[in-house]
């Protein structure tokens, strides 16, 4: 912008000089890892060759995949406003993970980081739909192969889906978005699909914000299940759920498909009649810990086409008077899952909710797109009006490249976790292994990125770890 910080002393330490100078410094060198990460997966590719760009070429100066990069490591990396790449044009680790050339080429100045602008025409490209359907084939496709690689190039027997809202509060004047009463805001609601065992984000339906909790899930759940089985994810798909998606129609249709699931039940009259012989302490004096009994009964609501095996879990707390209790549905038999191990299942919810809360609080997609129309174009008064763009589909790309940067950094973190054998959160990574200080030297063409020792020791053990992992070659 212009300033430059002028020789100052704190008052502290007189013998301390903080000064600014033109050098290559960076507070991202993780941008480098997580391409590296982007880079063996092969999924950039992938996109690639399916991407549809309507530029003219000759005019183009910020390709599609240097763009979605750009899009995916800035978000990653805790930049999650389009303006943030105007402050960072000029970093040069960010310029070298985002371009497509090679050796120097990128750190030519008329090559810095693309502008808000351009990511801007750049999301309005993605919001075309066949560009939006590739980009919603890449995130599940990046989770399989990632899978894959962590799991020595093998799909995974089975896995359980957990397919749950997200409300995302947004302001301005984004359409579709509205007042939801439930969360006291006005948001969108979309519907996100990730993976029970591993936290994997497969797929992310932005949806308007008064819509219901269970709105569109049938055919979101069984898209993703016929998707994740093309990609060779897993072989077996069983589907977990909160209170407010079990309706008739999405278990009748799951059970159409064969496809199991577990979801809680919102109570009834009927169900509370059904559960009163169950709802009595037993006697004696209480134990000190509070105890959970498990019943089973048969029950059809008179929505249902067909009579369902419902869970009744009987809870007591040292400090209530009377059991509470709640209702579990399943398609799986008794033979199949016990009453017990139905309600440790689905008390496995706890991590996906944990998942998709790093995915809200430490991406924070930041939906902002509104189709207003252009008043100047190039400082002059537009002849005709242009063609609007599809701002809610443009939220949409937003919300799916922050699952690919969720994915690019799920891969880094599991590999971390399992390299060193500790939990690492995603906030965590970033903090100590992606954002850090790091200068960027050039010597007879050939540059070295010296991070700073704070970050180094983490690195020196993720990179071996990454470039270890067993990527399977596109067909």
């Amino acid at each position: 912008m212009g300033e430059t910080l002028q020789p100052v002393t704190p008052r502290f330490n007189r013998s301390l000089r903080v000064e600014g100078r033109p050098d290559r410094l960076t507070g991202d060198p993780g941008a480098v890892l997580l391409r590296e990460v982007l880079e063996a997966s092969g999924i950039v590719q992938w996109m690639a060759g399916r991407l549809v760009d309507p530029r003219r070429q000759e005019d183009v100066t910020h390709d599609l995949v240097s763009l979605l990069r750009t899009t995916v490591l800035l978000a990653a990396q805790g930049w999650r406003d389009h303006d943030d790449a105007d402050a960072l044009r000029h970093d040069p680790v960010m310029r070298l993970a985002t371009s497509s050339s090679a050796g120097l080429t990128p750190l030519a100045i008329e090559r810095g980081l693309a502008s808000q602008p351009t990511l801007s025409r750049f999301t309005a490209i993605m919001a075309d739909p066949r560009n939006l359907a590739v980009l919603r084939e890449g995130v599940l496709e990046f989770a399989a192969r990632g899978l894959r690689a962590l799991n020595g190039g093998r799909r995974l027997p089975r896995v359980t889906l957990d397919v749950d809202s997200l409300p995302i509060e947004v302001h301005g004047h984004q359409p579709k978005a509205e007042w939801n009463g439930h969360y006291n805001a006005r948001i969108y609601h979309p519907l996100v699909t990730s993976i029970a065992e591993t936290g994997d984000m497969l797929d992310a339906r932005l949806r308007p914000g008064n819509v219901g909790t269970a709105d569109g899930a049938l055919d979101v759940i069984l898209d993703v299940v016929d998707r994740a089985q093309a990609a060779e994810l897993c072989k077996v798909a069983m589907v977990r759920m909160d209170a407010g998606f079990p309706s008739a129609g999405l278990l009748a249709g799951l059970d159409a498909r064969g496809i199991d699931y577990v979801a809680r039940l919102r109570a009834n009259p009927v169900l509370d009649r059904m559960a009163a012989p169950y709802m009595k302490r037993p006697r004696g004096r209480r134990p000190d810990q509070p105890r959970i009994w498990t019943h089973a009964f048969q029950y059809q609501a008179e929505s249902w086409d067909k009579p369902r095996r419902v869970v009744l879990v009987v809870k007591e707390r040292p400090d209530d008077l009377l059991l509470d209790r709640f209702f579990l549905v399943t398609s799986l038999t008794l033979r199949q899952m016990s009453h017990n191990l139905v309600l440790e299942h689905y008390r496995e919810r706890g991590k996906a909710e944990g998942h998709m809360g790093e995915l809200k609080d430490v991406l924070a997609p930041a939906l902002s797109s509104a189709n207003r129309a252009k008043t100047h174009v190039r400082g002059r008064k537009p002849r005709s009006a242009a063609k609007g763009v599809d701002a809610f589909a443009c939220n949409e790309v937003r919300l799916l490249l922050s699952l690919m940067a969720y994915q690019v950094m799920h891969i880094a973190r599991r590999t971390m976790a399992r390299a060193t054998g500790t939990g690492w959160s995603l906030r965590r990574l970033r903090e100590r292994v992606l954002r850090a200080g790091a200068r960027l030297t050039i010597s007879a063409r050939r540059m070295t990125l010296t991070l700073s020792s704070a970050a180094a020791r983490y690195w020196a053990i993720l990179w071996p770890e990454i470039t270890r992992l067993q990527w399977a070659a596109d067909p």
